[in-house]
């Protein structure tokens, strides 16, 4: 298993961690610490991580959790990291901060390119919601592994030939269990996914 597995060249610069407005500091750890309880972000038995989420911090720059921080139950500012510069087709990006950005950082990157009012981002694993949704919702191709350029581009796809932009959720098939959400904040990026996991566990 590769999950988790960084795949894209990282420039990290190790710096404290990046100072921003309490609030939206705590609304990050809040809802990554909901999502970690709700097993949308974990880690396998073998102990590697899965999920991240991130806020955007203007128009090319967004702070995102940290790679390998899956088991952690609670997380601080210590595990959060600035992405400040990306090339897609050159995969690679640079960040900066006292953690390695998560190996899903290029993705991200590629969703906050298409569409300015995308403010926050959460990647998570749902089994059921990938084995029931799968090719129901917007999905990626089987073909296309995670944290590539081919991901990336996956995502400008599914922006224009799929509701996805309306929707606001997709399923990466060819990433076991992921899942990956957005908004205008945490919440709004949080609310598609909370709704699908509501309607399954109705069904």
């Amino acid at each position: 298993m590769d999950e988790g597995v960084i795949k894209f060249a990282c420039d990290w610069e190790q710096a404290p961690p990046i100072a921003l407005d309490p609030a939206a500091l705590q609304a990050l750890i809040t809802w990554r610490d909901r999502l970690f309880q709700w097993g949308a972000i974990g880690v396998y038995p073998n102990g590697i991580g899965y999920g991240n989420l991130s806020i955007r911090l203007g128009i090319d720059r967004f702070l995102i959790s940290g790679t390998q921080t899956g088991h952690l139950t609670r997380t601080g500012p210590e595990h959060y990291t600035l992405v400040d510069r990306w090339e897609i087709d050159r995969n690679w990006l640079h960040c900066r901060g006292p953690i390695c950005a998560s190996s899903e950082s290029l993705t991200h990157a590629a969703i906050y390119q298409l569409d300015p009012n995308i403010q926050a981002i959460i990647h998570g694993h749902c089994p059921a919601l990938w084995d029931q949704e799968r090719d129901r919702l917007p999905t990626t191709r089987a073909t296309v592994p995670y944290g590539t350029p081919a991901m990336a581009r996956e995502m400008a796809r599914l922006f224009t030939e799929s509701p996805l932009p309306e929707c606001r959720i997709l399923v990466m098939a060819g990433h076991e269990d992921g899942v990956l959400s957005f908004g205008q904040d945490l919440e709004t990026a949080a609310q598609p996914l909370l709704d699908r996991l509501a309607a399954l566990g109705a069904s």
